[in-house]
């Protein structure tokens, strides 16, 4: 037995030490919400769970993991098109431990913020949960590789930041306690303050390499298009002029963290222009439906409310740009994440 974990210990050591010779990206590590929530909260006391059929039914032995899709989601793809795995694990995942999130972690909570009050509404992990979690990463990193190692990996790995949405469609214009305190501009650069913050800490930390993802078209997704149904379950156009705007103040604060952080490299990754582009010219991309998800009705079905025992879900979820009524399929979130591998993650190679 201790024959065989040395093996594995040394095992380990030369493939990290190949993927750092031939790739400048030795690690993934993912903050954010359900767009990129590898499965942390089936571990969490909470409603919003994936973890259970038909979720996972395209995933690799057709596993329900937690993943809010069919199959993979948006790292997985950029984590395997960088050539170190095809998964990003979930950090609170009893399947996996230091060894595997050596080389990539996901701390990511579906329907969490930036704010703290959006993750509250569902009783997920909050932001700054995510980043003390990623702090006691940090420590094992240091204790399996050693301090050189480890710090080596924690300075070129590459960051993903994921979120945003739900601050908006699940408290902003859901609930009152936000929209009576902020105008919607108000609200946005409270959320830019808190993103800056949480990346100059990361920074602080050691981060190097991150990616500030950008809100999609929140209007289009087939949940905000049924609540618009008297008005012909058009996009909420509303809602994509607010994303938009948001976008543009975090493309500000790139901008201005790039000057002040010395030897930081930040992009932001905005999902908003090739989503609308899919969305509204779907057949371009080779899929058949992008007003309704492929789960159940396809018109408000996510999370228990889809199951497996729902006799309207699609049987294939290639024709469909969303899964459910809230999240892209495999295809799409392939798609995306090719995008901005090709474009603002281009610079990492």
């Amino acid at each position: 037995m201790a024959f065989k974990a040395i093996y594995w210990f040394l095992l380990t050591h030369f493939l990290l030490q190949i993927s750092r010779a031939y790739a400048r990206v030795p690690a993934i590590i993912v903050f954010g919400d359900s767009s990129v929530d590898a499965g942390n909260n089936n571990q969490v006391s909470t409603i919003l769970k994936s973890d259970f059929p038909p979720y996972g039914r395209d995933f690799y032995g057709g596993q329900p993991t937690g993943r809010f899709s069919n199959g993979r989601i948006p790292p997985d793809f950029i984590s395997e098109a960088f050539g170190i795995k095809p998964l990003i694990p979930a950090f609170l995942d009893p399947f996996y431990n230091i060894k595997d999130f050596a080389t990539g972690v996901c701390f990511a909570s579906a329907g969490t913020g930036y704010d703290n009050a959006t993750s509250d509404v569902l009783s997920v992990i909050p932001l700054w949960k995510e980043l003390e979690y990623y702090k006691e990463y940090q420590q094992d990193l240091r204790i399996y590789l050693g301090n050189d190692e480890a710090n080596e990996i924690l300075g070129e790995a590459l960051y993903l930041m994921s979120i945003g949405t739900n601050d908006f469609l699940e408290n902003y214009y859901l609930l009152s306690n936000r929209s009576s305190e902020y105008s919607t501009e108000e609200y946005q650069n409270f959320l830019a303050k808190i993103a800056g913050n949480f990346i100059t800490e990361l920074f602080q930390l050691g981060a190097r390499k991150i990616s500030l993802g950008g809100l999609p078209p929140m209007g289009c997704l087939p949940l905000e298009r049924t609540r618009n149904l008297l008005l012909g379950s058009d996009c909420v156009e509303t809602y994509n002029d607010a994303a938009r705007s948001f976008n543009n103040k975090l493309e500000e604060l790139v901008d201005r963290l790039n000057g002040e952080l010395v030897g930081i490299q930040l992009v932001l990754a905005n999902p908003y222009y090739i989503l609308s582009d899919i969305i509204q010219n779907p057949e371009s991309f080779g899929f058949e439906e992008a007003a309704t998800a492929c789960c159940g009705t396809g018109l408000f079905e996510m999370g228990y409310m889809c199951t497996k025992i729902n006799p309207f879900t699609c049987s294939d979820a290639n024709q469909y740009v969303f899964w459910d009524a809230f999240h892209p399929t495999e295809r799409t979130n392939g798609i995306v994440a090719d995008h901005v591998f090709k474009t603002c993650l281009a610079q990492f190679l």
